[in-house]
């Protein structure tokens, strides 16, 4: 279970709470920067808001890069680790070309992250993501099928662990569990779980990572928003 921050501040206070690893979510980063999503802040921008977090807890540290920012895999994985972080999401969206990067150059891009980071000597861990379940940049007729064919490859190219993002249901998760070899990470929200269920429910299926995304910060938001209200003029 991996709690998804932002800050040093959300950082410290999902460690205070017990937790012995996180990781920094693109979307809410962005957003506690005035910043969007979807690679509009700079890779400098990235890496600063996650050195920051990376210096404030004693922890282990995922960031999420996007599609990469347009930036070969040696010179990411260098500068990633420079920035105190030891894993790594990957999607296939490439964000500045609106499209989703084929099977076979999203595995040839993790499998360039996984051997850059062999070659640094650490075990860093790539989360590889496909965004085909979302249907925005393109639709596929049998999304699973092409989520499972793209994650495959994913994981043959070197991914420690692969994140189908938005897996619409239960019945789709397990079916991911079952054609898939190496863990699986599903989004929840701290409220309301996830497409598949509660925690109880997603460890009995046996998913092996969890994380919030932009949700955690949401939920904070509104209840920010309730705590001022009765104060505002």
């Amino acid at each position: 279970m991996l709690p998804t921050v932002w800050d040093a501040w959300s950082a410290n206070a999902v460690v205070a709470a017990g937790f012995p690893a996180l990781t920094i979510g693109s979307h809410p980063l962005a957003d506690s920067r005035g910043q969007g999503d979807g690679e509009a802040m700079s890779l400098d921008d990235a890496l600063d808001g996650i050195r920051r977090i990376t210096a404030a807890v004693d922890v282990p540290v995922s960031a999420d890069m996007e599609s990469g920012y347009d930036t070969a895999a040696a010179e990411l994985v260098d500068r990633v680790l420079d920035a105190g972080a030891v894993g790594i999401n990957i999607e296939d969206t490439i964000h500045s070309e609106k499209r989703l990067r084929s099977t076979a150059e999203h595995a040839d891009y993790i499998g360039a992250l996984r051997s850059a980071a062999d070659a640094a000597g650490v075990p860093l861990v790539v989360n590889a993501r496909t965004d085909v379940l979302l249907g925005r940049t393109e639709v596929f007729d049998d999304p699973l099928a092409e989520a499972i064919r793209r994650l495959r490859a994913c994981e043959d190219a070197g991914a420690r662990c692969v994140y189908p993002v938005k897996a619409p249901d239960a019945a789709a998760v397990q079916t991911l569990l079952d054609e898939l070899t190496g863990p699986i990470n599903v989004i929840a929200h701290p409220v309301d779980g996830s497409a598949a269920g509660s925690l109880d429910d997603l460890r009995a299926m046996g998913v092996h990572r969890v994380s919030f995304g932009p949700f955690l910060q949401m939920t904070l938001t509104g209840s920010i928003t309730e705590l001022v209200a009765p104060w505002a003029p």
